[in-house]
């Protein structure tokens, strides 16, 4: 039987509300997933066809209009899986972190849409094929649960079913992007760590540095596919305050565009800049 909407609402509800730019919804069993109207499979995607062609021309467009100058094809393709990857995780890290549960997507399950007005982070139509969560969950009484002992097996059920949606995601993209294996699961580990970070944050009450802590015991390192650790840690500015960043495993590739405005986790950025990009967020 399907699992139901229910198992997983309260995370996408609060995972929305935080973030209002993104929208989740759950088709039932019987409803087709949008694939018309500026909706794009996620099996589109990893085809790499002409699928993926309208699917990046939207980046091409967008990048001209906003920075003003066309972007090498492997930059705009970089640009198109990092703005879907972002998203895409969080169907499955936000129940995680939220609710112990986790969700799995194969790639024929979901669907995806930036073009909605008010949306600029998108619209995920998403229907699970089943979940993992732990003893004395409700939700194990449901269709679809799948029970596992303890944190680090529903770590593990993270890190497979990040893995199970992402795999065939990126070998559509890889040859756009001029990338394989090591340096792909770079972009995939940064997608993971920073999208629930981030989101974390808005969430507050202490959530962000939680999500660190669940991190860097989801990706401690040496847990392939995935490229290093959740790789946090700490620098201090010029009062002595802490500064919290990461290293990235891999590159947006946005300096091809702005090479002064590179981003405060980007492997190209010194320590020094880092700390005064922080301190300009954080002011």
């Amino acid at each position: 039987m399907p699992v139901p909407p229910s198992a997983l609402t309260d995370a996408y509800t609060r995972l929305t509300e935080a973030l209002p730019g993104l929208d989740i919804t759950q088709p039932t069993a019987d409803e087709e997933l949008p694939h018309t109207h500026g909706w794009h499979t996620a099996a589109s995607l990893a085809e790499g066809g002409s699928g993926l062609d309208t699917f990046l021309a939207w980046d091409d467009a967008q990048i001209l209009r906003d920075y003003g100058q066309s972007a090498r094809p492997d930059v705009v393709a970089s640009f198109g899986l990092h703005r879907y990857a972002w998203s895409a995780c969080l169907l499955i890290t936000a129940p995680w972190f939220l609710l112990r549960r986790v969700p799995r997507y194969p790639v024929t399950h979901v669907s995806y849409d930036r073009t909605a007005p008010g949306l600029p982070l998108g619209r995920l139509a998403a229907r699970p094929t089943t979940f993992a969560c732990l003893p004395g969950d409700p939700a194990a009484l449901l269709p679809g649960a799948r029970v596992v002992p303890d944190e680090e097996a529903l770590r593990a059920e993270v890190r497979a079913a990040v893995a199970e949606h992402l795999e065939p995601v990126l070998a559509g993209f890889g040859p756009r992007m001029r990338r394989r294996g090591r340096a792909l699961w770079g972009m995939a580990t940064d997608e993971v760590v920073e999208g629930l970070w981030y989101v974390a944050h808005l969430f507050g009450d202490g959530e962000q540095d939680r999500a660190r802590r669940e991190l860097e015991l989801l990706l401690p390192g040496a847990t392939k596919p995935y490229v290093g650790s959740a790789a946090f840690r700490e620098l201090t500015g010029p009062s002595g305050e802490s500064l919290p960043t990461r290293d990235r495993a891999s590159c947006c590739m946005l300096y091809t565009l702005r090479p002064e405005d590179t981003c405060a986790t980007c492997p190209r950025t010194c320590d020094a800049d880092r700390v005064t990009k922080l301190l300009a967020t954080a002011s």
